[in-house]
């Protein structure tokens, strides 16, 4: 495994529309299955054989598992009680449990159904409405904030049971 290599910045790197995973193919090919880079002020570890990820997942996964600890886990996760931004542990454990068995088992999925299906609905007929409010026969309509707001009403009426609706 060599030291961290020097390989410029990361935008200009990819100014050429070679797709990354070709770049870090070439790398491989010099450098061989495994190597650092740089990305910012963190290090990246790049690995391209089979064998190398079976030891990274299996053999030392204990290492690869925790996340480093940031300022935003501290200050956003409650000192790490968020599920998405706490390390690895007991808590960890327990609360990926909870939420595989109790969020996202296939009877809770299942019983949700209805919800997703009328949110799916009210989400089309709002497009509609949106679509048909052009008097030039066209309407510029931004999807990418209407599936945002679509995501957000399906989660927060399927957390608390209460619709809110931002179209």
């Amino acid at each position: 495994m060599s030291s961290g290599l020097l390989s410029g910045h990361l935008l200009l790197i990819l100014k050429d529309r070679v797709p990354l995973f070709r770049i870090l193919g070439a790398m491989t090919d010099k450098h061989g299955p495994v190597f650092t880079i740089q990305l910012g002020t963190k290090p990246a570890l790049v690995v391209s054989s089979w064998e190398a990820v079976k030891d990274c997942f299996k053999t030392n996964d204990r290492v690869f598992m925790t996340r480093p600890s940031c300022i935003a886990s501290k200050y956003l996760g409650y000192n790490g009680a968020l599920f998405g931004l706490s390390p690895y542990g007991p808590y960890w454990r327990d609360i990926r449990k909870l939420a595989i068995l109790e969020l996202l088992s296939n009877t809770r999925l299942e019983q949700l159904k209805h919800v997703r299906a009328s949110e799916v609905e009210t989400g089309v007929r709002n497009l509609y409405v949106l679509c048909t409010n052009g008097r030039t026969g066209s309407t510029v309509v931004d999807m990418d904030q209407w599936f945002s707001n679509m995501r957000m009403n399906l989660m927060i009426r399927m957390i608390p049971g209460k619709p809110l609706i931002i179209f």
